[in-house]
């Protein structure tokens, strides 16, 4: 089951954290990944040690807020590991420059500006991309990673929230799209995964407020998108996956 020998994968922020582990993920079932990450050091890293597990992979770095770049980066995941047959849209919030936590009203359009960026406008980019070949072929797989908070009313999330609900609702109605083409579109929502470094007097904080009594990791996420993006998972679209712990039930 979910064996994806013969297929090619894009795997956006892909170089640390959450994207890496998709990219072990679905290599490990077959797939050639193309790895990008706005950091070059990060891709090439996490793409030689996919190659070294035995995977095949190439680094594909790049700013997928720039529709140009993009569109360079999906042919050149062409020329080394053959046309996108799945997308997976998983670079998210930036680590810098915005005010992560501050309420709405203590921000500026220039705060915003990054959020909507990368979380909206660079999921549309990569998406139009690779749309083309996956209609041409009559398969297709996009994956969007997107954030318990859409859902859920946090403060100091008001931007954020909205952004990754707007990759949500355009994973829906894209969903309506494309499914007689075999392409198939559906997200991942997530709960709180800290970064491996997180204290573990913060993940005790953290946890108290998930049934399952800890919060995510890398390995909690990876299997469900490969899920996704495999045969097994061909009349599943236009969905939402929650993967959080039960933080959220509805």
């Amino acid at each position: 089951m979910f064996e994806l020998h013969g297929r090619t994968a894009l795997v956006t922020g892909a170089g640390r954290h959450v994207g890496r582990r998709i990219a072990e993920v679905l290599a490990e079932a077959g797939a050639a990944v193309a790895v990008n990450d706005i950091d070059r050091g990060r891709a090439e890293e996490t793409a030689e040690a996919l190659i070294a597990a035995g995977g095949k992979a190439a680094a594909v770095p790049g700013d997928i807020t720039d529709p140009e770049t993009v569109a360079a980066i999906v042919r050149r995941t062409g020329e080394l590991l053959g046309p996108v047959d799945i997308l997976v849209n998983n670079a998210g919030i930036p680590a810098g420059g915005s005010k992560w936590g501050a309420q709405f009203g203590d921000t500026s359009p220039e705060d915003w500006s990054p959020l909507i960026q990368l979380n909206v406008m660079a999921v549309l980019h990569c998406t139009h991309a690779v749309l083309p070949h996956m209609r041409d072929q009559g398969y297709g797989r996009l994956i969007h990673i997107v954030s318990d908070s859409a859902r859920a009313g946090m403060p100091g999330l008001a931007v954020y929230g909205a952004a990754k609900a707007a990759a949500a609702a355009f994973s829906r109605c894209l969903a309506t799209e494309v499914g007689r083409a075999g392409i198939t579109s559906n997200c991942v929502s997530l709960g709180t995964i800290p970064p491996a470094e997180t204290p573990p007097e913060v993940l005790q904080k953290l946890a108290r407020g998930y049934p399952a009594g800890r919060t995510g990791t890398p390995d909690d996420i990876a299997p469900t998108v490969l899920w996704l993006a495999s045969q097994e998972a061909s009349w599943v679209t236009g969905q939402t996956v929650s993967v959080n712990g039960g933080w959220l039930t509805t």
